[in-house]
């Protein structure tokens, strides 16, 4: 055992500080016991490293793991972003129906003779949206909307790649901990899931509807669940991350500490909630109804926000009602995140806390102020298309 053990662990350790772990071992050869770890990951000799492992290698020291898996899922965290910031632009440039199939390894390969776009283009001309909205595109065109769709279904899968196989490998090496390994099974079955409620919620886009002449659009429940799905993935991804890679604060457990983590937790349901009903916005393409700020109109409450029956269904199917509800949640929200930097000003708190709680306000700020120029820049657009 120790001629198979030694070789590497001389590579890895040194020399004397193996000669140390083979002077302890050989007393403990002879009565054959084991003592217990010492913590988490740390064993006093080889061969209870070797016995922890269950083969003959030796695996990382388990702060050394954490810090690569914590690594690892900070990029996952990432691509996430990515690909809400892509499914973003796909959305703006009306792209996300272009693809009216879906095949995991099929579409990877994109058209690249002139039968073969003849071929694609020909598929996409069979639904709603040419028939209704882009009876006149022309070939050319098609091809960009195509390609972006394109680059979001890729990045999706480059994102499944990113949690899976390096899961596999670690999960392996036994890099994971067993709370671990159930954090980064569920992580890896939500990616799954958010890929499948993709095609899901395309696949509502494509359907004939023989009782509606309004523009073909996806379903804005299954937009919503699927945006929200994504966030809450890039949320889990980067809180383990940093857990993993951050040692926490001891702070005294003060009834102001207790009142801000709550009123913080509040904050972030709040803005989450806030993006769910961005998605609604979207889906409805209800931000197009009023394109003034603070006033919707000529007033502060529109009439048409009980325009459907019953009046529940005005929440999620009409669009003046969820621009409505839109423009409240964001307002609170900004208003929480305010109280929230105020509040945690009052209270000694570590210096990268405070940096987050500043950040989380100018990011809200600037979010505010983008969205508040957006009616004014449409107006004017809208005025120029008039014109000419």
């Amino acid at each position: 055992m120790q001629r198979l053990l030694f070789p590497p662990l001389k590579a890895l350790m040194g020399r004397q500080y193996l000669r140390l772990l083979a002077r302890r071992a050989a007393p403990r050869a002879q009565c054959d016991c084991i003592r217990r770890p010492l913590g988490p990951g740390q064993y006093s000799t080889v061969s209870e490293v070797a016995l922890q492992s269950g083969r003959g290698t030796v695996s990382l020291p388990s702060k050394t793991a954490e810090r690569v898996v914590g690594r690892w899922l900070l990029v996952c965290s990432g691509t996430v972003a990515g690909a809400v910031i892509l499914g973003g632009v796909t959305r703006l440039t009306e792209s996300g129906l272009s693809m009216v199939d879906w095949h995991l390894i099929k579409e990877m390969k994109p058209p690249t003779s002139q039968e073969e776009w003849e071929a694609e283009f020909q598929r996409y001309q069979q639904f709603p949206e040419f028939k209704i909205l882009n009876h006149d595109m022309t070939l050319a065109e098609f091809k960009f909307i195509w390609y972006m769709e394109y680059s979001h279904r890729m990045w999706g899968r480059l994102v499944g790649l990113a949690y899976i196989l390096p899961a596999a490998y670690f999960w392996r090496k036994g890099w994971l901990s067993r709370g671990m390994k159930g954090r980064v099974l569920a992580l890896c079955g939500l990616v799954c899931f958010q890929g499948l409620l993709g095609w899901y919620m395309v696949k509502s886009g494509l359907e004939e509807k023989p009782d509606a002449h309004d523009i073909p659009r996806v379903s804005q429940y299954r937009l919503a669940a699927h945006l929200g799905s994504a966030l809450v993935l890039y949320c889990a991804s980067l809180w383990t991350s940093l857990s993993l890679l951050l040692s926490p604060h001891n702070l005294p457990e003060t009834r102001q500490l207790r009142r801000l983590r709550r009123f913080a937790h509040g904050t972030a349901g709040l803005v989450f909630l806030t993006a769910l009903s961005g998605a609604f916005v979207a889906g409805l393409d209800a931000g197009l109804v009023y394109n003034s700020f603070p006033k919707m109109g000529e007033s502060w409450i529109p009439e048409d926000l009980f325009t459907f029956s019953p009046i529940l269904r005005n929440v999620f199917e009409n669009p003046t009602m969820v621009q409505f509800d839109h423009r409240i949640l964001g307002i609170t929200s900004v208003t929480a995140i305010t109280v929230l930097y105020f509040f945690s000003r009052r209270i000694p708190l570590p210096r990268r806390t405070k940096m987050a709680a500043m950040t989380l306000l100018a990011l809200a700020y600037t979010q505010t102020y983008y969205r508040s120029e957006l009616p004014q820049k449409m107006q004017l657009h809208c005025n120029s298309t008039n014109m000419s």
